[in-house]
Order: C-alpha cells, then structure tokens, then sequence
C-alpha cells in the first residue's frame, strides 16, 4: 500500500448529483486499497460525536448478533493494519492498538467487554455494518450506525437486503438481484465504491427519522439554498478474508447550497442537481422527501446556475 496525506476538506468533496450518475441506480466503481477510508479535517469532530451516541445511546446505535464477535475483531485488526500505514499524519501504530494523532486516543481490542466493530467505529468517520448470508440472502449481522440518512437500526437488525431497501423506488426485481450477485461476487481483496445524496434542512449527522423537509427561509429573496443541505453518502464494500462476511461503510459528506454561490464549480453542480431533480419520478422524490419542495428548490437552482 502507498502512503497517502489527506488533503484539505474542500466543499463539495463528492458531487455524485452532477449528471455524472444517475439516482436510484447501483453505480459501483472499483476503489484501490489506499481510498478504502476517506478521512477529512472533521475527524476528531465526527469521532467525538459518535463517542458521545456510544456512551448514551448504545442500544440506538449499536447492535450485533452472536457468532459474529470474530468478525468484529476481524474488521478491527484490517482497519489497524490499513489506517498508519496509508494516513501516517492521522495515526500512528501501538502496541495491540491504533492511536489517533490528533486526539491523543488509543483504541484497542479491550477483551470481550467492548466488541470489536465497536472498536472500529471509533478510529474513522464512517459507520460500519457487517452483512452475513443466510437463508434470505444477505442480512446486517452488526452495525455501529451513529450517523443514518433516515433509517433506524432498531427497524432494520438482521434483515435482509430485500426487506432493508424494500421502500426504494426500483429496488425490487432486477435491481435486487444485481445487488445479490455482485456481494456473491466481490473476491477477497477487492473494494467497491458507490454514492448516495439526498437533501436536508439541518446539518445534524445522527437522522434516524424519516425524510420531511421542513425548511425554515429567512434570506431577503426567499431562496431555499439558503436554508438546505445536500448530504452525500459515500459507501464501500470488502469482503472479509476469514470470516467471509461484507463490511460495508458508509462515510458522511455535508455542504451548504447556500455554499453553491461562492464554489468555483457552483454554478454546474447547480444545474446538474436541478436536472437530476426535474427528471425524478413521484416515487423517488416522495422516498427522497422531496414532493413538496422539489420544483420551488430546482428554480432556486437553475436561478444560481444561470445568474
């Protein structure tokens, strides 16, 4: 692996809402293992809040079913292995741990008290889920989840994936099955990458509850912009040597549209959000919270885009 420095935490980091992918489509590209993680200048941020869901909510953001302890400390020991080496200014490695340079914590596995996804979920920003196949397919077998785009998971422990995307416009049927094939067939090695994006009117990480804009608009000329989100969701796939489970990680990426303005590229990212907005169907924008607001914050858009 090459070592690799983060840089700086520009805005608009990911912008799969561009026209260079379309919604509600699979979309994985191949990812090379120095990418695996995508840490950002928000790191100790990220980590403190999810320390802080941890010590308080643990049954809301934690769960794991028996058997899979040594999948846990599986994924604990490939993250340790990966993080020094490929972020050397973020971490550095410790006798048993990971310490995190820029908190000063070492994380370990501490025995059998604290599970090793556990331990995991608190060296990097993303939340981690490892999914297991059974009788119905793959299933979330444990999951450190701190910071979900409206779904809980309470709701969703130990369902299969049929049962978990069963409300996404197109996910049943075809879209399934493609689903099902590709963890069937991603190989001992291999990371797979994909992007999701939605929008909110908050910037709290932790949305369990279900999509509604509620927009409060107090800029001169009433634009939504100034008082939305774009959320992107960046999400990995590895299968695990050992235990052959998929750990899947989903990394948060949030920007301002008010922040379009001033972007370099702003006035495209503009335009190509406005068109993946005007050409969603009613089912994708009711699942994407979207119904209400979507032709008022597409003419926002297209004003920036054209100003």
């Amino acid at each position: 692996m090459q070592a690799v420095e983060p840089g700086p935490a520009d805005p608009f980091r990911h912008t799969p809402y561009d026209g260079s992918k379309q919604p509600f489509t699979i979309g994985l590209a191949p990812v090379e293992e120095a990418r695996w993680f995508d840490p950002d200048p928000l790191l100790v941020h990220h980590l403190q809040l999810k320390d802080a869901l941890f010590r308080d909510h643990l049954d809301r953001v934690f769960r794991a079913e028996p058997g899979t302890e040594a999948a846990q400390a599986e994924t604990f020991r490939l993250m340790a292995a990966h993080l020094p080496v490929v972020h050397p200014a973020l971490y550095g490695e410790v006798d048993g741990g990971v310490l995190v340079r820029a908190s000063g914590a070492v994380v370990g596995l501490c025995g059998t008290d604290t599970p090793g996804l556990l331990s995991a979920a608190r060296l990097v920003q993303d939340d981690l889920v490892l999914m297991r196949k059974g009788e119905g397919g793959y299933r979330i077998a444990a999951a450190a989840l701190c910071f979900p785009s409206s779904w809980s998971l309470a709701e969703k422990f130990r369902q299969p994936m049929s049962e978990i995307h069963a409300k996404v416009p197109g996910f049943a049927g075809r879209m399934g099955q493609t689903v099902d094939r590709i963890f069937d067939n991603l190989r001992d090695g291999q990371i797979i990458e994909r992007f999701n994006w939605s929008v909110y009117d908050d910037a709290e990480l932790h949305h369990p509850e279900a999509k509604q804009l509620t927009p409060q608009v107090g800029d001169v000329d009433g634009s939504l912009l100034a008082a939305l989100f774009v959320r992107v969701e960046r999400q990995t796939l590895r299968r695990l040597p050992a235990s052959g489970d998929i750990l899947f990680t989903i990394k948060i990426h949030q920007d301002p549209l008010a922040w379009l303005a001033r972007h370099p590229g702003g006035r495209a990212l503009a335009a190509g959000l406005a068109r993946q907005l005007r050409a969603m169907e009613p089912a994708q924008l009711a699942y994407k919270g979207l119904t209400g607001h979507r032709d008022r914050l597409a003419a926002d858009l297209e004003a920036l885009a054209h100003s």
